[in-house]
C-alpha cells in the first residue's frame, strides 16, 4: 500500500476518500492524524485553494498529498456559497449553521438550482511541477426541509431530481459513485492509472 496524506481534517471527506482510493491500493491518512495544522484558504477559486492545501500537507508530511476544495454553488446567489461553503455562516460554523444561512439567503428565490463542485489536486511532493488536477460537478436543487441521515454538509438539503432523493438519503457506496467527489476521484484515478509510476 502506498501512503498519501489527505489535506483535510474533515472525517466525512476522509471516510469517502479512503473508500474511493482503497481499490488503487492507496492508504489515506489525514493531516490531522499527523498533527499538521490546516492551510489557509485565501483564494476565490477551488483549484487555487486545493493546490495550496496539497502543497502545505506534502511539505509538512514529506508524503505525497491529496487535497480537495469543494462546495455548493447556487444560481440564485451568484455562485455562493462556493469556496466559502464550509464557513458560509462564519468561521467555525457548524453544518447546521451553514444550512440555516443558505436557506435564509434563498428565501423567496424562485430558482433553487445548484451544483456541488469538487476540485482534486494530487502531488508527489510539495514542489511537484506537475500536479494532477481533476474536477467533478453534481447538479441538484436546494430544498427547505432536510431529508436523510447520511453524508454531511449540505447533503440533507441537496435534492437530486432524477433520483427523487437527497444526497443524504443515498447509501454511502452509491453516493461515492455519482457525487462530485466521486466523479472527480474517478477522473483522478484514471490519470493515476495511466501514469503507472505516480
Amino acid at each position: 500500500m502506498r501512503r498519501l496524506v489527505l489535506a483535510s481534517g474533515n472525517v466525512g471527506k476522509l471516510r469517502e476518500f479512503r473508500a474511493l482510493l482503497a481499490p488503487l491500493q492507496i492508504e489515506v491518512i489525514s493531516q490531522a492524524e499527523l498533527a499538521i495544522a490546516p492551510a489557509d484558504e485565501p483564494y476565490a477559486t477551488f483549484v487555487e485553494n486545493a493546490l495550496t492545501k496539497a502543497r502545505h500537507a506534502a511539505s509538512a508530511s514529506g508524503l505525497p498529498a491529496l487535497a480537495d476544495d469543494s462546495g455548493l454553488s447556487c444560481a440564485a446567489l451568484g455562485g455562493q456559497p462556493g469556496v466559502r461553503s464550509a464557513r458560509f455562516a462564519g468561521d467555525g460554523a457548524s453544518d447546521a449553521d451553514n444550512n440555516a444561512e443558505l436557506l435564509r439567503q434563498l428565501r423567496g428565490a424562485a430558482d433553487r438550482s445548484g451544483h456541488y463542485t469538487c476540485v482534486l489536486v494530487a502531488l508527489r511532493a510539495a514542489d511537484d511541477p506537475e500536479p494532477l488536477i481533476a474536477e467533478g460537478r453534481w447538479q441538484g436543487e436546494v430544498i427547505e426541509v432536510p431529508r436523510g441521515a447520511h453524508g454531511f454538509g449540505y447533503d440533507p438539503h441537496f435534492l437530486l431530481p432524477g433520483l427523487g432523493c437527497t444526497a443524504a438519503e443515498l447509501e454511502p457506496e452509491h453516493k461515492n459513485r455519482i457525487s462530485h467527489r466521486g466523479l472527480a476521484m474517478a477522473e483522478l484515478a484514471r490519470k493515476l492509472v495511466s501514469l503507472g509510476h505516480w
